[in-house]
């Protein structure tokens, strides 16, 4: 197993000197906070770009700058595209108590954009709310924020997560947890190449769509904080989870698994899941048990050939 090395974005050091959209906006900027490509428009307001795409497509171009902004997508197709990826900063803002983004169009694409410092009064406060419709991201980092995407239920739309990363996310201080990434009761979630790191509460990934596929990611939880699972199949799902590579930290809330299947509900079948190729251990000086696949389904779940540190119990049926 590959160590995955950790996504690059721009250094802390370059983040904190980009300068804020709203003070750009008032001046004579050398860059538009938001340009929407098709037409060559340029705007001092993200809902206001989005607006303008309407129920059609187009993309909206971020310029290198922190956004004290938001926006709710009702309609249409839309890419939120960072100019350098890395350099385009949401942060702390979020529109209808919900996230930075409010996705409810027919479908967006997100690239190269940051998502930071989102709170709400309910405690979930996510970079992305998607209430419907199919989202693919790409390249974008959630951080320090109590949600990085949470979604709705969607059966007919599905999610795609590639070259992403997920840091400082989650907690259980609201009514219940929430967690790096929460999806809903979608088609299918699709996670390849990204990195869950340093959890602040809940799980990392928690799912409800029928069909998933986790990929090549790593979930680095040594210095994770009260956090749970790794991977939350809450509702049973069929698909796959294959060269991933997992570290559970000491400070755990629930340590008792690695990956759990069906610990809710049966509501889809878990029958032909396959779990392979995938590296799990404990961090270093850490001595407890724990499974690496805790299943409640009843279904014929599919292991094969995993790499596991020592402490670890293959399969467990609960």
């Amino acid at each position: 197993m590959i160590r995955l090395a950790r996504l690059a974005f721009a250094p802390a050091a370059l983040l904190a000197a980009l300068p804020a959209a709203s003070t750009l906006a008032q001046g004579a900027p050398s860059e538009a906070p938001y340009t929407v490509v098709e037409s060559g428009r340029s705007f001092a307001r993200l809902q206001d770009a989005v607006d303008a795409i309407g129920e059609g497509r187009g993309t909206i171009r971020f310029g290198s700058m922190r956004f004290a902004d938001c926006a709710i997508q009702a309609a249409g197709d839309v890419t939120y595209q960072a100019a350098v990826p890395g350099q385009s900063v949401f942060d702390g803002v979020a529109c209808e108590g919900k996230g930075a983004l409010v996705l409810r169009g027919r479908s967006a694409r997100i690239e190269g954009l940051v998502f930071a410092n989102i709170r709400v009064s309910d405690k979930n406060g996510a970079g992305v709310r998607l209430e419907r419709g199919n989202l693919e991201v790409s390249q974008s980092w959630f951080r320090d924020s109590e949600q990085g995407i949470l979604s709705g239920d969607d059966p007919a739309s599905t999610i795609t997560i590639d070259k992403s990363t997920f840091t400082r996310l989650g907690t259980c201080e609201g009514s219940g947890c929430a967690h790096s990434i929460y999806i809903g009761n979608y088609g299918a979630l699709t996670v390849t190449r990204s990195r869950f790191e340093a959890g602040t509460g809940g799980h990392y990934a928690k799912s409800r769509a029928g069909r998933i596929t986790i990929r090549d990611c790593s979930f680095d939880d040594s210095r994770g904080r009260g956090t749970n699972y790794m991977i939350d199949l809450a509702d049973g799902a069929t698909g796959e989870i294959r060269g991933n590579w997992f570290v559970q930290g000491r400070d755990k809330e629930n340590y008792s698994a690695f990956i759990a299947v069906a610990a809710e509900h049966r509501n889809h079948a878990s029958g032909g899941l396959v779990v392979e190729g995938n590296n799990a251990r404990f961090g270093p000086g850490i001595d407890r048990r724990s499974a690496f696949v805790a299943d409640w389904s009843g279904d014929a779940v599919k292991l094969g050939a995993n790499t596991l540190g020592t402490g670890m119990v293959r399969y467990e049926k609960r």
